[in-house]
């Protein structure tokens, strides 16, 4: 299982429609289930990004796929993070001489 952490940032075309953020979540939700991406969690934050959400997929491409999916709708710009479980970082560690 590969896991990601999405961070979003709203456009000026998702802050105006802001109060269907939610709606648009759960919409996000049902296109990362059709494209093999479970969203673990969502959360809307104040800060550098405005929602960021973990994505979990067997397959990096249908993450890609994913988060180009939400992006071709104009409400946010997507970042991706590459995270890693303790047992992952602990095989990557292993490696090292």
């Amino acid at each position: 299982m590969v896991t990601y952490i999405g961070m979003l940032s709203f456009t000026d075309q998702g802050i105006q429609s802001v109060k269907e953020t939610t709606k648009r979540a759960a919409a996000a939700k049902e296109t990362a289930q059709k494209l093999g991406v479970n969203m673990r969690e969502i959360f809307w934050t104040m800060g550098d990004c405005d929602v960021v959400c973990v994505l979990e997929s067997e397959d990096e491409q249908a993450l890609c796929a994913f988060s180009l999916a939400i992006a071709m709708q104009g409400n946010v710009r997507t970042r991706s993070l590459r995270a890693y479980t303790a047992g992952e970082m602990d095989k990557i560690l292993a490696r090292l001489p």
